[in-house]
């Protein structure tokens, strides 16, 4: 079966919220760069997707220069670049038509945010008939407020909060949502050897 590696929005953008610092990875860009580069060596398809909000006036805004890839990623020649609005990486782009063309039966999926674009990725692939691997360790995500939690309060604050989720306890819970049902649970380790 074909496989494609789906790199979900590893941008700048992200480094330049406040609440980067509470990220479960700031190494994300290296860990996919080792997910690229397996991928590459086996003949796998390596689709970036980057997340855009047009007009918002904020770092995922086009205009605000941010909207790239991290560090040291690099799209090769033929590897398609997708920009999207919606969370998953399907709706708003041409994903499926891509991977389809391509003869993808399996995507792998990593990225930022792992409950957010990733998961949703994953279940939206998954619906569509695609063998689905998540790549949990080549994920990263922040801690997540409670609904009730009032708005505008700093990163000290959410993370002071008892109510607030853990990166630790959002990953757990993504995991054990996708696992038998949507995604085959995997590691940067052992899709790259190494």
């Amino acid at each position: 079966m074909k496989s494609a590696l789906v790199v979900i929005d590893v941008q700048e953008s992200f480094r330049r919220l406040p609440n980067w610092e509470a990220v479960s990875d700031p190494g994300i860009a290296d860990k996919v760069g080792r997910l690229v580069a397996a991928a590459r060596e086996k003949g796998d398809l390596v689709v970036w997707i980057l997340h855009t909000e047009p007009g918002s006036g904020t770092p995922f805004d086009p205009e605000s220069g941010h909207v790239r890839l991290m560090d040291g990623l690099k799209p090769e020649d033929g590897e398609p670049v997708l920009t999207k609005t919606s969370h998953n990486a399907f709706t708003t782009t041409n994903l499926q038509q891509q991977l389809t063309r391509h003869g993808i039966g399996e995507v792998v999926v990593s990225g930022i945010r792992t409950e957010q674009c990733c998961e949703t990725t994953a279940r939206v692939a998954s619906d569509l008939g695609y063998q689905v691997v998540f790549v949990t360790d080549a994920t990263a995500t922040h801690p997540i407020e409670h609904r009730d939690a009032p708005a505008g309060r700093s990163l000290a604050e959410v993370l002071a909060d008892p109510r607030t989720l853990s990166t630790d306890e959002i990953i757990a819970r993504t995991e054990y949502a996708l696992a038998r049902r949507f995604a085959r649970i995997a590691t940067v380790e052992e899709l790259t050897g190494s």
